[in-house]
């Protein structure tokens, strides 16, 4: 019975755990198997994509080199949902040099990271439209943040993206759009009447 139970966890991992797989985000370890490989015997996680239909086997001993983790705790979750109500750092470079730095980070299954893809390319209704990649990589930041913290909390995916969207709203540039034009249309009518004067 022990040699059961001691099969069933790995390097702190077991099964029926969530588990975060940089590259596709959270799984669930179904179970831990063992399989003949060339002569040898190989431990691996199955791991669960339910929404995905994909199931990816890990070697144990690859664990730590592919960065499969564990869900992210209170602390780093609260600085996630924090860091989506600061202000939007979007770099002055090619798009398509952006583009990949998000996708980097996206794939890299830090939350925080992708907490900034999301702040960064998270569009208000008074600002201008996202073109088609801007959206896809935003839609894709936001589903693996969206799945992690509904795994964390314990909450549907659709109440996990209601919170996001809380928190970007009190970011601070989401009703200054607004205010800018407002001050840009008054400062043309301080001109003109400069102008006429």
């Amino acid at each position: 019975m022990s040699a059961k139970k001691s099969a069933q966890v790995r390097l702190g991992f077991k099964t029926g755990e969530h588990i975060v797989y940089p590259s596709h985000g959270v799984g669930r370890i179904v179970t831990i198997e063992e399989q003949e490989v060339a002569g040898f015997k190989l431990e691996l996680f199955v791991i669960s994509f339910e929404k995905d239909k994909m199931t990816l086997r890990v070697p144990v001993p690859k664990v730590a080199s592919v960065g499969m983790r564990k869900l992210s705790e209170g602390p780093v979750v609260a600085k996630a949902l924090d860091t989506l109500k600061g202000r939007a750092r979007v770099k002055r470079t090619m798009w398509s040099r952006r583009a990949q730095e998000y996708e980097a980070k996206i794939n890299s299954g830090d939350l925080i990271a992708i907490s900034e893809v999301v702040r960064d390319l998270y569009r208000s209704d008074a600002q201008p439209e996202q073109s088609y990649s801007e959206r896809q990589l935003y839609e894709a930041a936001l589903d693996r943040m969206a799945r992690e913290l509904s795994a964390v909390q314990n909450i549907t995916e659709t109440e996990s993206v209601k919170l996001i969207e809380q928190n970007l709203q009190k970011g601070p540039r989401r009703g200054v759009a607004k205010a800018d034009e407002g001050d840009a249309v008054d400062a043309d009518a301080d001109l003109e009447a400069e102008e006429a004067a």
